[in-house]
């Protein structure tokens, strides 16, 4: 779809990919939420002292199957092609979500689970609309991105913060076990973005990249607005 496609024809063309990515989510909602797993909350909940390994463990586990943060991740390097500007992204990104992760938990600041997963999803379409050249178009400035992803990064790491309070860990070798999970969150970081960058790379090679570029944007948008809706459903149910 060459870029003077008109609107319709874009979202007609992005019909198929959205449509299967809405039943990827629908279907693995439940297996790759960021809910705690029982068996990983109740093994948390009964051991004390320091313990790197199971929390590396567990840091790599909620990143790896954090569909909210790598859409964030892809939508972020989606037009970076220099690993040194990937490199400062990925590292803006890292630096907030590990700074209000492990303050979070350290002084038990527990944000309503639904409410920080929607903010999360909010980032998700934030960061599509900013690919497709939405904001310039439509309020004629662009908003700086790398203070974006900075404070994006805030957000998902209250959203694992969260997730860590919900584990109720012995405070007995919490700060240890803290950094220990955060180790684990940045490896899973790096294990996504290798992957994604991959995919990314080969792609780029191949005429369809800027084809479908506008079009896998609407898709990840379509995600984030997925993403918000289920956590606000579950919000008001709950």
């Amino acid at each position: 779809m060459g870029p003077s496609a008109s609107p319709l024809a874009r979202w007609r063309s992005a019909l198929p990919y959205l449509l299967a990515l809405l039943a990827v989510l629908f279907l693995c909602g439940g297996a790759f939420a960021h809910a705690v797993a029982a068996g990983d909350k109740g093994y948390i909940q009964e051991i004390t002292g320091i313990n790197l390994m199971p929390f590396i463990y567990l840091g790599a586990k909620h990143m790896v199957t954090g569909y909210d943060h790598i859409l964030f991740l892809f939508g972020v390097i989606f037009f970076l092609y220099r690993m040194k500007h990937i490199g400062i992204y990925v590292s803006l990104f890292a630096i907030g979500h590990s700074t209000t992760m492990l303050l979070g938990v350290y002084f038990n600041v527990g944000i309503n689970s639904y409410i920080i997963d929607a903010i999360i999803g909010l980032s998700v379409v934030y960061k599509a609309l900013d690919n497709m050249g939405a904001f310039q178009r439509w309020f004629g400035f662009q908003p700086d991105t790398k203070l974006a992803t900075l404070i994006f990064g805030f957000f998902h790491g209250f959203g694992l913060s969260t997730k860590i309070i919900e584990y109720d860990i012995s405070p007995d070798g919490l700060v240890p076990n803290l950094l220990a999970f955060n180790v684990g969150v940045e490896i899973g970081q790096l294990l996504a973005l290798g992957a994604i960058l991959i995919v990314m790379g080969v792609w780029r090679k191949t005429p369809s990249f800027f084809r479908h570029a506008y079009t896998a944007n609407v898709v990840m948008m379509t995600a984030g607005f997925v993403l918000i809706g289920y956590q606000l459903a579950g919000w008001f149910v709950s």
